[in-house]
């Protein structure tokens, strides 16, 4: 599955998608929806997913039986930033995502175009 690009006041960027749960999406919030908060320590990578069908399926089949609700979000990060990021494919085919060490995520979050924004929401 092919990334999908764009561009935003003529900077070149990749559309991100990535499912989230009610406390990840508060601190989204909390950051006034321009950041994603820091990795915990079991969790090494964080995993943006590269189209809305499969964050879908994340937050409905994962988030909500998990948390009570789920978000798809959506946010654009400067093509040049995630470059050297290889597109994994980890189950059917649309199943696609790009795997960020935890201790790169900071520099993801300053590649950020515009805000990051709520696509869904979903709910038990």
């Amino acid at each position: 599955m092919q990334l999908e690009h764009g561009s935003i006041d003529g900077v070149d960027v990749v559309w991100l998608y990535r499912p989230t749960g009610p406390k990840e999406m508060a601190l989204v919030r909390a950051s006034g929806m321009k950041r994603w908060p820091p990795r915990l320590p079991e969790q090494p990578i964080f995993y943006p997913v590269t189209n809305e069908r499969y964050a879908r399926e994340i937050a409905e089949r994962w988030n909500v039986p998990e948390s009570g609700g789920g978000f798809v979000t959506r946010f654009a990060v400067r093509t040049d930033a995630i470059a050297r990021y290889d597109v994994q494919t980890v189950g059917a085919r649309h199943h696609t995502e790009l795997w960020i060490p935890a201790e790169e995520l900071d520099a993801l979050n300053d590649a950020i175009v515009g805000a990051i924004e709520i696509v869904s929401e979903h709910r038990g």
